[in-house]
């Protein structure tokens, strides 16, 4: 499935990638906080969204990070 981390309070896109273990990154990023190489984050909630993409329908998991 399709994974964005997006910023809360600004909507800037801090990475996207592909996880087969959504379940298992939920629990992590829910942990107490989420480091990146420009910035470190806490959880704040998260999204599923489903599209239509060329035909077919998409699963995307928006996870969105409060900055600390």
């Amino acid at each position: 499935m399709n994974v964005i981390f997006v910023v809360t309070e600004t909507g800037q896109e801090l990475l996207e990638m592909t996880s087969m273990d959504v379940a298992g990154l939920l629990a992590a990023v829910k942990g107490e906080s989420v480091t990146f190489p420009f910035g470190t984050y806490q959880y704040d909630f998260h999204n599923l969204d489903h599209y239509l993409e060329d035909g077919a329908y998409r699963q995307e998991l928006v996870i969105y990070l409060k900055a600390i």
